[in-house]
């Protein structure tokens, strides 16, 4: 048998790809009460309903694709691929399933569990955060290694980590799937419990998508939205307005329009404006 294994790249090498040809002498038959669930599966719960579907396909087919198993005593096994169909075979009242034995360390039965759950199955966010945690703080993996290992980027990996600082009560409904993974990383970025469940009030009374959510969380930050910029005025008018100013000697806003407009003259105490009045009435006399 081969020494022990690392993931990432040798992923195939305790996962076989479906369409690989497994000989005879790869496969054996173990009763399914000598095999122990993954220890360090990141998947919480396998859906009922999804386990006898399966179930139902295992009694009209077998198990089709092998479970992936370690020795882990004289005749027990730990499983390292493989736990819904491992569930699905037991609810359909197999007593034996086909099995290929490899070797795996603790941070090879995390990896595995957690590539096979990203690649063949739906992690929560959750689920998912607390498996790349694991490998971060247990196991010393960096972000970028971790990244590597499931195929997704560094900054996906970070921000779903991040997922694990949220207050119990958005967690909670992030597991329940009352609101996504983007509406979570948009309130991370508010600093206390409070802010937090009151936001997450909103986004569920107000069926607020992601978007709509970062504007709320901004809002509750105190950042106002910019207002748009007003249209620049024509060459023209800009340097008719400069020309009123330059002659008047005062702040000049000319507002204009094909039916017409305004001037507004600014003066700032009472010598401007007297000095402004005498320059109208001279230049109109």
């Amino acid at each position: 048998m081969a020494g022990k294994i690392r993931l990432g790249k040798g992923l195939d090498a305790l996962i076989p790809p479906k369409d690989s040809a497994l000989t005879t002498s790869d496969v054996q038959q173990v009763p399914v009460d000598q095999i122990k669930p993954n220890p360090h599966q990141p998947r919480s719960s396998f859906p009922r309903e999804q386990l006898v579907e399966l179930a139902d396909s295992i009694k009209a087919h077998g198990v089709i694709q092998p479970l992936i198993v370690k020795r882990s005593g004289e005749s027990h096994y730990t499983l390292i691929a493989g736990e819904r169909r491992w569930h699905a075979a037991r609810l359909a009242g197999l007593e034996e399933v086909p099995v290929v034995l490899r070797e795996a360390d603790d941070q090879a039965l995390v990896e595995v569990a957690l590539v096979e759950n990203v690649q063949r199955a739906d992690l929560s966010p959750l689920e998912a955060a607390d498996a790349y945690q694991q490998l971060h703080k247990e196991f010393r993996l960096s972000h970028e290694q971790i990244a590597e290992r499931v195929g997704k980027s560094r900054v996906a990996i970070t921000n779903t980590i991040g997922l694990l600082d949220l207050s119990d009560p958005v967690k909670k409904a992030l597991a329940n799937g009352q609101i996504s993974e983007g509406h979570g990383r948009a309130l991370k970025a508010l600093d206390t419990t409070q802010a937090q469940s009151a936001a997450l009030r909103t986004i569920i009374s107000q069926d607020l998508n992601v978007r709509q959510t970062e504007l709320l969380v901004r809002k509750l930050k105190g950042h106002k939205p910019k207002k748009a910029r007003k249209p620049s005025a024509p060459a023209e008018i800009r340097a008719l307005q400069n020309e009123l100013r330059n002659a008047l000697g005062t702040k000049v806003s000319l507002q204009h329009s094909s039916k017409g407009g305004r001037i507004t003259l600014y003066y700032y105490s009472d010598e401007e404006l007297d000095s402004l009045v005498s320059r109208l009435l001279k230049r109109r006399s």
